[in-house]
Protein backbone atom coordinates (compact mmCIF):
# COMPACT_ATOMS: atom_id res chain seq x y z
CA UNK A 1 0.00 0.00 0.00
CA UNK A 2 1.31 3.53 -0.94
CA UNK A 3 2.25 5.42 2.21
CA UNK A 4 5.31 8.00 3.39
CA UNK A 5 7.75 5.07 6.25
CA UNK A 6 10.09 7.03 8.21
CA UNK A 7 12.90 4.58 9.45
CA UNK A 8 14.87 5.33 11.98
CA UNK A 9 19.09 4.56 11.30
CA UNK A 10 21.29 3.25 13.49
CA UNK A 11 23.18 6.47 15.63
CA UNK A 12 26.40 4.93 14.75
CA UNK A 13 26.80 1.08 15.14
CA UNK A 14 25.09 -0.23 11.53
CA UNK A 15 23.75 -3.47 13.28
CA UNK A 16 21.54 -1.48 15.58
CA UNK A 17 19.03 -1.06 12.75
CA UNK A 18 15.59 -3.40 13.20
CA UNK A 19 14.95 -7.05 10.76
CA UNK A 20 11.74 -4.21 10.12
CA UNK A 21 13.30 -1.64 8.95
CA UNK A 22 15.93 -3.17 6.32
CA UNK A 23 12.95 -5.23 5.25
CA UNK A 24 10.85 -1.70 4.37
CA UNK A 25 13.95 -0.33 2.42
CA UNK A 26 14.46 -3.39 0.11
CA UNK A 27 10.61 -2.49 -0.72
CA UNK A 28 10.80 0.59 -1.01
CA UNK A 29 9.74 2.97 -4.93
CA UNK A 30 12.37 5.92 -3.47
CA UNK A 31 14.58 6.64 -0.35
CA UNK A 32 14.45 9.93 0.50
CA UNK A 33 17.74 10.58 2.63
CA UNK A 34 19.05 13.41 4.84
CA UNK A 35 22.50 13.11 2.75
CA UNK A 36 23.14 10.66 0.31
CA UNK A 37 26.62 9.82 0.81
CA UNK A 38 25.65 8.81 4.26
CA UNK A 39 22.83 6.61 3.60
CA UNK A 40 24.39 4.80 1.10
CA UNK A 41 26.94 3.45 3.40
CA UNK A 42 24.28 1.88 5.16
CA UNK A 43 22.15 0.83 2.25
CA UNK A 44 25.68 -0.49 0.51
CA UNK A 45 26.11 -2.67 4.16
CA UNK A 46 22.72 -4.16 3.76
CA UNK A 47 22.95 -4.49 -0.06
CA UNK A 48 19.96 -2.56 -0.53
CA UNK A 49 20.05 -0.84 -4.00
CA UNK A 50 17.09 1.81 -4.87
CA UNK A 51 16.80 4.82 -6.09
CA UNK A 52 18.12 7.61 -3.41
CA UNK A 53 16.99 11.43 -3.31
CA UNK A 54 18.54 14.05 -1.05
CA UNK A 55 15.62 15.59 1.19
CA UNK A 56 17.37 18.31 3.96
CA UNK A 57 16.37 20.92 5.56
CA UNK A 58 17.73 23.46 2.71
CA UNK A 59 15.78 21.84 -0.05
CA UNK A 60 12.54 19.87 1.86
CA UNK A 61 10.08 23.17 1.26
CA UNK A 62 10.14 22.84 -2.50
CA UNK A 63 9.88 19.06 -2.43
CA UNK A 64 6.96 18.47 0.34
CA UNK A 65 3.83 18.27 -1.98
CA UNK A 66 5.40 16.94 -5.02
CA UNK A 67 6.46 14.17 -2.72
CA UNK A 68 2.89 13.56 -1.12
CA UNK A 69 1.45 13.51 -4.37
CA UNK A 70 4.13 10.77 -5.58
CA UNK A 71 2.76 8.88 -2.60
CA UNK A 72 -0.90 9.54 -3.45
CA UNK A 73 -0.23 7.94 -6.83
CA UNK A 74 1.02 4.82 -5.86
CA UNK A 75 4.42 5.21 -4.77
CA UNK A 76 6.02 3.53 -1.36
CA UNK A 77 8.61 5.98 -0.40
CA UNK A 78 10.83 5.91 2.89
CA UNK A 79 12.58 8.73 4.76
CA UNK A 80 15.69 8.79 6.75
CA UNK A 81 17.88 10.92 8.28
CA UNK A 82 21.73 10.89 8.80
CA UNK A 83 21.13 9.15 12.14
CA UNK A 84 18.36 8.28 14.31
CA UNK A 85 14.66 9.14 13.73
CA UNK A 86 14.01 12.43 10.97
CA UNK A 87 11.81 14.95 12.18
CA UNK A 88 13.53 14.44 15.85
CA UNK A 89 15.89 17.51 15.31
CA UNK A 90 16.13 16.43 11.90
CA UNK A 91 14.13 16.87 8.79
CA UNK A 92 10.52 15.22 8.13
CA UNK A 93 8.08 17.46 9.88
CA UNK A 94 6.86 19.72 6.88
CA UNK A 95 6.54 16.19 4.57
CA UNK A 96 4.58 14.12 7.58
CA UNK A 97 2.86 17.57 7.76
CA UNK A 98 2.04 18.32 4.07
CA UNK A 99 0.47 13.81 4.10
CA UNK A 100 -1.16 14.06 6.48
CA UNK A 101 -2.96 17.52 5.08
CA UNK A 102 -3.57 15.61 1.87
CA UNK A 103 -4.35 12.34 3.69
CA UNK A 104 -1.70 10.27 2.82
CA UNK A 105 -0.94 7.67 5.18
CA UNK A 106 2.54 7.60 7.33
CA UNK A 107 3.83 5.66 9.54
CA UNK A 108 7.05 5.84 11.61
CA UNK A 109 9.09 2.12 12.67
CA UNK A 110 10.57 2.26 16.61
CA UNK A 111 13.81 2.51 16.38
CA UNK A 112 17.36 4.45 16.92
CA UNK A 113 17.35 7.77 18.62
CA UNK A 114 20.55 9.46 20.03
CA UNK A 115 18.79 10.96 23.60
CA UNK A 116 17.10 7.75 24.90
CA UNK A 117 20.73 6.06 25.55
CA UNK A 118 21.90 9.06 26.91
CA UNK A 119 19.32 9.70 29.64
CA UNK A 120 18.86 6.64 30.53
CA UNK A 121 22.75 6.33 31.10
CA UNK A 122 22.98 10.20 32.79
CA UNK A 123 21.80 8.55 36.30
CA UNK A 124 19.29 11.27 36.21
CA UNK A 125 15.71 10.83 36.74
CA UNK A 126 14.14 9.04 33.45
CA UNK A 127 10.85 8.93 34.01
CA UNK A 128 9.91 12.45 33.06
CA UNK A 129 11.99 14.51 31.20
CA UNK A 130 12.03 17.85 29.18
CA UNK A 131 13.38 16.93 25.36
CA UNK A 132 15.30 20.42 24.23
CA UNK A 133 16.89 19.58 20.90
CA UNK A 134 19.42 22.22 19.48
CA UNK A 135 19.51 25.32 21.56
CA UNK A 136 19.10 28.45 19.26
CA UNK A 137 22.44 30.10 18.01
CA UNK A 138 21.85 33.27 18.24
CA UNK A 139 18.55 35.09 18.77
CA UNK A 140 16.66 34.04 22.08
CA UNK A 141 19.54 31.45 23.13
CA UNK A 142 20.34 33.26 26.71
CA UNK A 143 16.26 33.54 27.27
CA UNK A 144 15.69 30.28 26.84
CA UNK A 145 18.58 28.99 28.95
CA UNK A 146 17.38 31.40 31.72
CA UNK A 147 13.45 29.44 31.27
CA UNK A 148 14.73 26.56 31.39
CA UNK A 149 16.77 26.95 35.06
CA UNK A 150 13.80 26.71 36.84
CA UNK A 151 12.18 23.41 34.67
CA UNK A 152 11.80 20.66 37.22
CA UNK A 153 12.27 17.81 35.19
CA UNK A 154 15.80 16.33 33.21
CA UNK A 155 16.30 18.46 30.65
CA UNK A 156 18.22 17.06 27.23
CA UNK A 157 20.38 18.86 24.50
CA UNK A 158 22.28 17.80 21.66
CA UNK A 159 25.31 19.57 20.79
CA UNK A 160 27.86 19.56 18.49
CA UNK A 161 31.87 19.12 19.41
CA UNK A 162 32.33 22.94 17.89
CA UNK A 163 30.10 24.57 20.50
CA UNK A 164 29.81 21.81 23.72
CA UNK A 165 32.40 24.27 25.95
CA UNK A 166 30.21 27.37 24.85
CA UNK A 167 27.23 25.39 25.70
CA UNK A 168 27.93 24.14 29.08
CA UNK A 169 29.66 27.30 29.95
CA UNK A 170 26.70 29.17 29.59
CA UNK A 171 24.48 26.28 31.27
CA UNK A 172 26.78 26.34 34.53
CA UNK A 173 25.97 30.51 34.34
CA UNK A 174 22.38 29.91 33.88
CA UNK A 175 21.45 27.09 36.04
CA UNK A 176 24.40 27.01 38.36
CA UNK A 177 27.55 25.03 38.74
CA UNK A 178 26.74 22.98 40.98
CA UNK A 179 23.58 21.29 38.81
CA UNK A 180 24.14 17.87 37.78
CA UNK A 181 25.09 16.89 34.12
CA UNK A 182 25.97 13.80 31.90
CA UNK A 183 27.56 14.35 28.90
CA UNK A 184 27.37 11.15 26.49
CA UNK A 185 29.62 11.33 23.03
CA UNK A 186 29.90 8.76 20.32
CA UNK A 187 26.86 6.97 21.49
CA UNK A 188 26.88 2.71 20.02
CA UNK A 189 30.36 3.56 19.05
CA UNK A 190 33.88 2.38 19.57
CA UNK A 191 34.66 5.45 21.33
CA UNK A 192 31.51 5.97 23.80
CA UNK A 193 31.72 7.60 26.71
CA UNK A 194 29.87 9.59 29.12
CA UNK A 195 31.09 12.08 31.69
CA UNK A 196 28.96 12.60 34.67
CA UNK A 197 29.29 15.49 37.98
CA UNK A 198 28.61 19.43 38.13
CA UNK A 199 28.23 21.33 35.41
CA UNK A 200 31.53 22.99 36.79
CA UNK A 201 33.08 19.50 36.65
CA UNK A 202 32.51 18.98 33.34
CA UNK A 203 33.38 22.38 32.19
CA UNK A 204 36.87 21.80 33.89
CA UNK A 205 36.76 18.62 31.76
CA UNK A 206 36.29 19.80 28.47
CA UNK A 207 38.33 22.75 29.02
CA UNK A 208 41.49 20.40 29.11
CA UNK A 209 39.85 18.01 26.85
CA UNK A 210 39.02 18.63 23.26
CA UNK A 211 35.51 17.63 22.57
CA UNK A 212 35.28 15.00 19.76
CA UNK A 213 32.22 13.56 17.96
CA UNK A 214 28.23 14.75 18.35
CA UNK A 215 27.12 14.82 21.80
CA UNK A 216 24.14 14.62 24.11
CA UNK A 217 23.68 16.68 27.40
CA UNK A 218 21.24 15.45 30.34
CA UNK A 219 21.05 18.41 32.92
CA UNK A 220 19.38 17.46 35.77
CA UNK A 221 16.11 19.21 37.11
CA UNK A 222 15.75 22.68 39.32
CA UNK A 223 14.97 22.06 42.82
CA UNK A 224 15.24 18.30 42.98
CA UNK A 225 17.26 16.31 45.59
CA UNK A 226 16.56 12.94 44.56
CA UNK A 227 19.21 12.15 41.89
CA UNK A 228 22.48 13.49 43.95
Amino acid sequence: MAKLTVVPTPIGNLEDITLRAIRTLKEADLILAEDTRTSSILLKHYDIRKPLQSHHKFNEHRQVEQIAERIRSGERIVLVSDAGTPAISDPGYLLVRECIRREVEVECLPGATAFVPALVVSGLPAERFCFEGFLPQKKGRRTRLQALSVEERSIVFYESPFRLLKTLTQLAEAFGGERRVSVSRELSKHFEQTCRGTLSDVVAHFSAVEPRGEFVIVVDGANRKNSH
